[in-house]
């Protein structure tokens, strides 16, 4: 609103010929009906909403200060907060806008209004307000409402409601607007002629404008009255409203006391006017942070026998841009960031806005023992959620881990699923113009280079304090870490931690004793216990053992270390997790890096490195948003691998769906590898540390699977199956059904149904397909469908969804397999009995010892990670089936103290992946014509 609307007068200049007493006792009681009005309305929200501070902010450019009191006892009266943002009266229109985009940003602010010099209004300005916060309705949007008769959806300029509200009995009059342009005069014409008024609109220079003035029933004036027209141009009885600011800013003599009254009436009913905006917005904020039911619009598919490549299914299929697809499931436009057209990071402040909508279903998929080609657990959570909420009309959410690109690259492929189930798009879309930009199975929003980038800074502060402690004074290096600045030294906010850990408390650098000193800035690293490795996201064999400090610059500190690939970081694990920001921090300063010299633990926040671990994780922690070939949504986020760490996507991407999904939906998360890895550490590990219960689990297993496990040859990644996988062999299948049958009691260890999902291929026979449903309905599955998703999409996995939709409304008994109390060695003892069929396990002499120093470290209450091979229940790949009679060698155990687990080796597990003979990236290339992705699957 203009400086002028604060005070809108009847003219004094151009004095009204009638009616003014009534006019302004009129006006008066009007302010106080709509401030009344407001302040009701305003309690009434706040006492459904305790927690709520409606705040409207106003950008001021000039220096009349009496307005911004105006606007504050207005405020306080109603029960808004204001805020005030003053800028010089000479800020330029960019400036001006950038202070917009700023609010428009804020949370905390519901409404932005602008007091503004004349010549600082243009669309431009106006336009920079998101309409949704416009208070003073002066946006082209909210006009546009106005305009179109959309009122409920629109708020109308306050002086042109003061204006209003001071006319009466228009119908058939004639009104003059004279120099009220803009937006204001835009919202009068509008508003005269819906109560039948003939509006005329014209400046102060044109022509016959003393006959127009002579005619006029009723004249508003819009700007100063220049001194060549006269008053006498205006007959007697004409009704006269001025909104010139030349004679608000006091440049003229007001003359009349009555006019002077009435002028505070109109500036007065512009300003509750305002406030009662205000509060409108409020009440549309609140409802927008409402639940709000989803209005999705599913792609159609067209499938294609024999099916074509992944990538080929991909591009043959049109994505929803990323914001139509988040508006279509509820989020709101402030809650996500976009990246490219088809992909979003979503922000936790969703969390907060939701956190009184109940939770929807929560389905785990997992799998059987698999053979290295992998089983299609993907695959079939994105069929799962395809045929819910494409064919079924069930709010679904696809929870999924972002793949490394190690395997990539190396052996397995990526994470997206496959045919037409799978995650899209693969390659990022411009103009309909597929660019390898991001790729799903690539670089996607980054988080793993962001992991990368987190790991590698601290390995690198690791080392570096070793070089420094070894190669000077306390002295030295307390003048390093502490130093003088313009003449003054202060210890950091991570030191003042470090310092109260030391139990020294004191504030000034100056005062610590020189004991105290070299407490501080001795951390007296023990080389040989650093247990932080460096990562890359690249199967590189050669990197499994290192030599760093070779070069002369770090004088004779050489040690052996080794890099693991960047998905084993404990920081992936965090990431997977953690349940907010506040929670990343705290567990990135926990994690234990090595021991001093003492045997204490020294962590992230001894060196002083937690906080830019988590500025570099900032964006990380948000999950990614894309779709299924189908337009249902997914969230694609963390990577953690089963085999050598916790094998699940991220709580946080959980949490958020379940909210999203609302009562009645289902979200639905994978597990890596088998149940007994991946499935076994969900339930012990992410859901103690979500606090979520699992409805329901699908087991997928293939007759692939089964026949390798009844006794089958090797299948080998790369190599053609041989005859007794493609021809029926139903014996092979009956015998292999034993891991099934174990698996399947796995999961009734933790109390949750299971629904086992046989993924077909086309060489299976429906022999086989009927004897696996039968064996596994037999051995306790609450049911087994057979699915065809791969070849036709989610209309082949709807009996997988119904069934899945009737287990959920099963008795649920969900239990978590140990105490965290039992000591670390019978849990060990207990996943290896319970759930892999060991007859006891063995520790070697460096496990017990790490197991010792865990104890009494205080941390023999967290829960066990085993890091086991994924291609057998026992420690060697090569048996299948269910191997009994065998004792589980543990090699060493490590601790992911920041994560929250102990991690025993069991056997001879590398963190760090090679490639094969042939890897992946043989078959794949860049179209330098078109810049397509060739071999990507």
């Amino acid at each position: 609103m203009r400086i002028a609307a604060l005070r809108r007068c009847v003219s004094p200049v151009l004095p009204p010929r009638r009616g003014l007493c009534g006019r302004q006792a009129r006006g008066a009681a009007a302010v106080r009906k709509i401030t009344e009005n407001a302040k009701k309305s305003l309690a009434s929200l706040k006492r459904g909403n305790p927690q709520l501070e409606p705040t409207l902010a106003i950008i001021q450019a000039h220096d009349d200060h009496s307005i911004q009191e105006v606007n504050k006892n207005f405020a306080k009266e109603v029960g808004l907060r204001v805020i005030h943002i003053c800028l010089p009266e000479d800020s330029s229109k960019d400036e001006i806008v950038n202070e917009i985009l700023r609010l428009n940003e804020d949370p905390n602010v519901q409404g932005l209004a602008l007091d503004l010099p004349e010549s600082l209004y243009s669309s431009k300005v106006l336009n920079a307000v998101k309409p949704e916060k416009d208070v003073d309705g002066l946006s082209t949007v909210s006009l546009g409402r106005l305009v179109c008769g959309d009122g409920y959806d629109c708020l109308v300029p306050p002086i042109a409601c003061a204006v209003m509200e001071l006319l009466e009995d228009l119908g058939g009059k004639t009104v003059l607007l004279v120099g009220a342009g803009g937006a204001v005069g835009a919202a009068l014409q509008c508003m005269l002629q819906r109560e039948g008024a003939v509006t005329v609109s014209c400046q102060w220079e044109a022509p016959q404008l003393q006959s127009k003035l002579h005619h006029a029933d009723v004249v508003v004036v819009g700007s100063a009255k220049p001194d060549d027209v006269s008053v006498s141009w205006i007959k007697p009885g004409t009704t006269v409203i001025s909104c010139s600011r030349d004679l608000l800013s006091g440049k003229h003599n007001y003359g009349q006391q009555n006019n002077h009254a009435a002028e505070n009436i109109v500036g007065c009913l512009a300003i509750a006017m305002r406030m009662q905006n205000m509060v409108k917005n409020t009440e549309r904020w609140i409802q927008s942070q409402q639940y709000r039911k989803w209005n999705l619009h599913c792609l159609k598919l067209q499938p294609l026998s024999p099916v074509p490549s992944d990538i080929e299914i991909s591009r043959a299929q049109s994505p929803k841009a990323v914001d139509v697809l988040a508006k279509e499931i509820g989020l709101l436009a402030d809650e996500i960031e976009i990246y490219g057209q088809t992909k979003a990071k979503v922000r936790l402040s969703l969390l907060e806005r939701l956190k009184d909508q109940p939770d929807g279903k929560y389905v785990l998929v997992a799998g059987i023992t698999p053979t290295p080609l992998g089983e299609g657990k993907s695959t079939v959570t994105v069929g799962l959620v395809q045929a819910l909420t494409a064919h079924l009309n069930i709010n679904s959410f696809a929870c999924l881990r972002q793949p490394s690109q190690g395997p990539t690259f190396g052996v397995k492929g990526g994470a997206a699923g496959g045919g037409y189930a799978q995650v899209i798009p693969m390659e990022e879309v411009r103009q309909q113009v597929p660019v390898p930009l991001e790729e799903f199975n690539l670089h996607l929003t980054g988080d793993i280079h962001a992991i990368t980038a987190a790991n590698n800074l601290l390995a690198a502060a690791i080392d570096a304090r070793v070089l420094h402690e070894n190669t000077q004074s306390d002295k030295a290096l307390y003048n390093r870490l502490v130093p003088v600045v313009n003449g003054v030294r202060a210890f950091s906010a991570i030191q003042f931690a470090r310092l109260k850990r030391l139990g020294i408390n004191k504030t000034d650098p100056g005062t610590l004793t020189e004991e105290e000193i070299s407490k501080f800035v001795r951390l007296d690293i023990d080389p040989s216990t650093i247990t932080w490795q460096r990562v890359v996201d690249t199967n590189d064999r050669f990197l499994r053992k290192i030599t760093v400090g070779q070069a002369n610059t770090e004088k004779g500190f050489v040690r052996q270390a080794q890099f693991d690939i960047a998905v084993a970081s404990e920081i992936m694990a965090i990431l997977a997790l953690t349940t907010s920001l506040q929670d990343m921090k705290e567990r990135l300063g926990k994690m234990v890096v090595a021991n001093d010299k003492k045997g204490k633990p020294l962590t992230a926040e001894d060196l002083g490195v937690t906080g830019a671990l988590t500025v570099l994780m900032k964006d990380a922690i948000k999950p990614t948003l894309m779709q299924t070939l189908e337009g249902t949504p997914v969230f694609v986020h963390a990577g953690p691998f089963a085999n050598i760490a916790h094998g699940n996507s991220s709580v946080l991407a959980d949490k958020i769906a379940l909210k999203l999904v609302g009562e009645k939906g289902f979200v639905v998360t994978e597990a890596g590898f088998g149940a007994d890895i991946g499935m076994e550490k969900f339930f012990n590990i992410k859901c103690r540390a979500s606090g979520l219960v699992p409805s329901v689990v699908v087991l997928v297993a293939t007759v692939r699977a089964l026949k390798m496990h009844g006794g089958g040859p090797n299948v080998t990644a790369g190599a053609p199956l041989k005859k007794e996988y493609t021809e029926e062999n139903l014996q092979l299948v009956a015998d292999g059904c034993c891991n099934l049958q174990k698996q399947i009691q796995i999961t009734q260890l933790f109390g949750v149904p299971v629904v086992v999902a046989l993924n077909v291929f086309k060489t299976d026979s429906p022999a086989e397909v009927d004897l696996v449903c039968k064996i596994a309905k037999q051995s306790g599955a609450f049911d087994a469908v057979p699915c065809t998703h791969w070849s036709t999409g989610g209309r082949g996995a709807v009996k997988l969804a119904q069934a899945v939709e009737k287990a959920a409304n099963q008795k649920n008994s969900f239990k978590y397999l140990y105490s965290l109390e039992l000591p670390i060695v019978e849990k060990i003892r207990i996943i290896a009995q319970k759930v892999y069929g060991a007859q006891d396990i063995e520790l070697s002499p460096a496990a017990q010892s790490q197991v010792d120093r865990y104890t009494r470290q205080g941390f023999g209450n967290l829960p066990i990670c085993m890091a086991k091979t994924h291609l057998s229940l026992s420690h060697q790949p090569e048996r299948k089936g269910v191997p009994t009679g065998f004792i589980l060698p543990i090699s060493d155990v490590r601790a992911s103290i920041g994560a929250g687990f102990i991690y025993p080796l069991v056997g001879t597990m590398s963190t760090m992946p090679g490639l094969p003979t042939r890897p992946c990236f043989y078959d794949i290339d860049l179209d330098p014509i078109t810049e397509q992705v060739k071999g990507l699957f």
